[in-house]
């Protein structure tokens, strides 16, 4: 059974990773899928894939730190497709690495801007649409780090991502009793361009995880599809853990 059909969605940082995996497998869902991400070129490509396989989705890519892009995804969501009903703010970065003393303001706000100030746009844009709806799904990307462990060198990152968790629980709170459901995915270690390129270190994150290894971008995308769907009619303010049992093998 195909648990989006009827559905419109959102999906950044769909060019690759994470996001392209959740577009990919919205449409096989049955979903009409809207693509962000900087990269118009490789959008349009898996957005021919998407039509490909009797699916519907068009590309708009821009810089998810603009409020402008935000307003501009859901527009092209209501002009094409007639609404919204879920969205999944995925883009992110690992941003600024090292010693926090040595990180420079503008490096750590960069990192805030498209991890956690991105999110809030999104979010800010897609639930009045989604509330024209009667309701929808709001989802964010996050991570254990920050949220059950500290790691060094990664203080920008683990502080955007675990704010996210507190942008979620008060959207949920405050649109909960208008139908909007507003969750997000904690993710362990996943095969995308942000993983360590070394052995040695490849090796470590994956022993760190309980099934010692780290997630394929479908296994993250197939919570999104949970969250995105009515099979979670009930989730909502949730910090949803996905991470393969590091968490709990970190704590």
């Amino acid at each position: 059974m195909q648990s989006l059909i009827g559905k419109v969605a959102i999906v950044t940082g769909a060019s690759s990773g994470i996001g392209r995996a959740a577009a990919l497998l919205f449409a096989r869902q049955g979903a009409k899928v809207v693509l962000g991400a900087r990269r118009q070129k490789v959008l349009e490509e898996v957005a021919a894939e998407i039509r490909r396989h009797g699916g519907h989705a068009i590309a708009l890519s821009g810089d998810v730190t603009a409020e402008s892009y935000a307003r501009d995804l859901v527009g092209a969501a209501i002009a094409t497709y007639g609404g919204l009903d879920a969205a999944f703010n995925n883009a992110g970065t690992l941003g600024a690495m090292g010693d926090p003393t040595e990180v420079t303001r503008g490096a750590w706000q960069e990192t805030l801007d498209t991890n956690l100030t991105a999110a809030f746009l999104g979010a800010k844009h897609q639930i009045p649409a989604m509330l024209d709806r009667g309701g929808g799904s709001v989802i964010f990307t996050g991570t254990f780090v920050g949220h059950v462990t500290g790691l060094p060198g990664m203080a920008a990152y683990a502080a955007s991502k675990a704010g996210l968790v507190g942008l979620t629980r008060s959207l949920a709170a405050e649109y909960g009793p208008r139908g909007i459901r507003v969750n997000t995915l904690l993710a362990g270690g996943t095969e995308t361009a942000m993983a360590p390129d070394d052995e040695d270190t490849l090796a470590f994150v994956c022993n760190k995880h309980a099934l010692k290894r780290t997630a394929r971008p479908e296994e993250i995308a197939q919570s999104a599809l949970y969250l995105a769907s009515d099979m979670s009619s009930f989730t909502t303010g949730a910090a949803m853990v996905v991470d393969g049992g590091v968490s709990m093998n970190w704590a």
